[in-house]
């Protein structure tokens, strides 16, 4: 092992900043190697405790909260007498995340893992290949061969909330009790689930955006939503928030055009932002974007020797499943830095995603605008669940699917859907991007279940302007 640096208390072959997607780094090829892991909150991270999966189990909840506020449609008398929040706080967390979280933290700590040393405390860069933490609150100064930042990101906090009692997706979830009333400042995805499982669940919320919601959608989809979520919350759109005032009973904001808007707890819920800039990454030469991810190459190495980023940090999607996929990447191309020939890119194409608010909501790929601005010669098929049998079933009058592809060569562009199942359908369109399928041989290659949604699919890919071959 190389000599490490006189101020360094330690040296590693291998130093992991976050115990999220990063703490999947270390598989059996580094049993060999000594190795840090450095984590200041819980392990598991953004995902694990605060984000995709906690958020998923209350939405479940809200899922049948709706369905039974819901189900005169199929001619059923159900009453949905409200929820029991401080039991759904004691499933999701106390029974299950938190458990999870402390047993990932133990086995590091553990005898499981007889190379690994933890570290709790906040890390920065004081010089290249070489950090300041602290283990138990003693201050420690590490060095490592190979550094691997997977610090995640944060809520994003505007001043004029901070002067108020103010909640983030990091604590929203573990309210002491649900409010009555709940102002949402935000239309993005996170502003969006928090809506659908507090409405859902019996609160009264308020949303406050500064655009239409889910702007980023397909022009179809955000539309649509945007129709919907006009009949389902107190939308306030095309605002922003002037002032803030309140305390522990209540917060009011004051809107650029001077309305006012009351509830018994505030959400932002403004986006999320890379925790690159807390690093002091120019101390170890690391080069920054300026929205504070730090910058990688299409291998995942930063500017400096030795050091690369994944996830949250450095990546343009802040989706687990893409931290997962690029650490996947980046443990190949440690294992193999000394043949380039034999590394991966990060794996960037054709990156699905979904929103589980009310309607469901998935996509891949282009959008028509992005699409037709591409220059394709562009064919697109709006078909409506309602249209199909198993659409009938669920009386259904929200569901869309649209579909965009080439017309000349029969290939899928992007593919979007909204409502029930959303992220399930989307699948088969995600492997038919994959592979590069031809969708005119497509839909007759295989059977589709009758009368099961997949119908949906089906029917959207065959109103496409395309030649389809019968086979």
């Amino acid at each position: 092992m190389p000599h490490s640096p006189a101020r360094a208390d330690a040296h590693y072959d291998l130093i992991i900043l976050g115990a999220g997607s990063g703490n999947s780094i270390p598989t059996p090829d580094f049993d060999d190697a000594s190795i840090a892991i450095i984590e200041e909150n819980r392990f598991g991270g953004t995902c694990m405790n605060v984000g995709c999966i906690p958020t998923k189990m209350y939405v479940k909840a809200a899922d049948q909260a709706f369905e039974a506020s819901h189900a005169g449609r199929l001619n059923l008398d159900v009453d949905y007498k409200g929820a029991d929040w401080p039991g759904i706080v004691e499933r999701v967390f106390h029974k299950r995340i938190d458990l999870i979280a402390q047993g990932g933290e133990e086995f590091r700590r553990g005898d499981g893992s007889p190379n690994v040393t933890v570290y709790d405390g906040h890390a920065t860069f004081v010089a290249p290949k070489t950090l300041k933490t602290a283990q138990g609150g003693e201050e420690k100064v590490i060095s490592g061969e190979t550094i691997v930042i997977a610090a995640g990101a944060r809520a994003v906090v505007p001043g004029w909330a901070r002067s108020v009692p103010f909640h983030t997706s990091d604590d929203i979830m573990r309210l002491k009790e649900q409010p009555e009333t709940l102002t949402i400042v935000g239309g993005g995805f996170i502003a969006m689930e928090f809506a659908h499982i507090f409405q859902s669940l019996g609160t009264r919320v308020r949303v406050v955006n500064r655009s239409p919601l889910l702007r980023k959608l397909d022009d179809d989809l955000s539309s649509h939503f945007n129709d919907i979520a006009a009949d389902t919350y107190e939308l306030h759109l095309g605002r922003t928030v002037a002032s803030a005032e309140g305390d522990d009973s209540s917060v009011t904001l004051t809107l650029d055009d001077g309305t006012q808007v009351t509830s018994d707890a505030l959400l932002v819920a403004m986006g999320r932002r890379p925790n690159g800039d807390l690093l002091n990454a120019q101390a170890a030469g690391i080069e920054m974007l300026n929205d504070a991810r730090i910058r990688v190459d299409d291998y995942g190495r930063t500017t400096a020797e030795g050091v690369w980023a994944l996830g949250d940090v450095s990546s343009p999607f802040q989706l687990k499943h893409v931290a997962n996929a690029e650490t996947r990447a980046v443990r190949h191309n440690i294992l193999h830095a000394d043949d380039p020939d034999a590394m991966v890119p990060m794996p960037h194409s054709n990156v699905p995603y979904a929103v589980f608010t009310h309607p469901q909501i998935a996509t891949v790929g282009l959008t028509e605008a992005q699409a037709r601005d591409a220059g394709h010669d562009v064919t697109v098929k709006l078909q409506r669940y309602g249209d199909v049998a198993y659409g009938w079933a669920l009386e259904d009058t929200t569901g869309i699917v649209k579909l965009v592809a080439d017309r000349s060569t029969g290939r899928l562009l992007g593919a979007h859907y909204m409502g029930p199942q959303a992220s399930t359908l989307i699948q088969q369109m995600i492997t038919v991007l994959a592979y590069d399928l031809d969708l005119r041989d497509f839909p007759r290659r295989q059977y589709w279940i009758h009368p099961a949604l997949a119908e949906v699919t089906e029917n959207a890919i065959l109103g496409l302007d395309l030649d389809f071959r019968e086979v």
